[in-house]
């Protein structure tokens, strides 16, 4: 599955993103899925969580999840190697729901105050203020960036 892009007169083949349902580790509902590590990941994300939000009819948690989910999309893609990132969305409670990429960075993002007028280096920070809880998960060849958005 595969999509063609042309940028100038360069064609660059693109995965297509795809997810599916998978069987979680707490049994909790979850679908996974594979985004290109590119400029695009973000956007694919947030697609990715119109989707599942809808099927779960929580899509009132969407505006936050989405901004998370493309905020560690985006830190994927720039700071790790490899050419995907892995995405899961879990129902971890009637009303709370959880995001995670995968990558295969070892190194761990650090929450640091940034500049107010820099164009980047906040998105820890909005992650942080958004959701309910957040974390780092190290796995012997990567890691996994979580957070969680809990309804009132």
């Amino acid at each position: 599955m595969a999509s063609i892009t042309t940028h100038g007169t360069e064609t660059v083949e693109r995965l297509r993103p795809s997810w599916r349902p998978v069987a979680s580790s707490t049994g909790d509902p979850a679908y996974s899925g594979v985004l290109q590590r590119d400029d695009q990941a973000a956007e694919d994300a947030r697609r990715m969580l119109d989707t599942v939000l809808a099927v779960w009819r929580l899509e009132h948690l969407g505006d936050d999840l989405k901004l998370i989910a493309s905020e560690l999309a985006s830190n994927a893609a720039r700071h790790t190697r490899g050419t995907v990132v892995r995405l899961t969305v879990t129902r971890t409670a009637r009303h709370r729901v959880r995001v995670a990429i995968t990558d295969k960075s070892r190194e761990v993002p650090q929450l640091e105050v940034g500049d107010p007028l820099a164009e980047t280096g906040r998105g820890l920070q909005l992650v942080d203020a958004l959701s309910s809880n957040w974390g780092v998960i190290p796995l012997p060849w990567g890691k996994q960036v979580w957070a969680e958005v809990t309804a009132p």
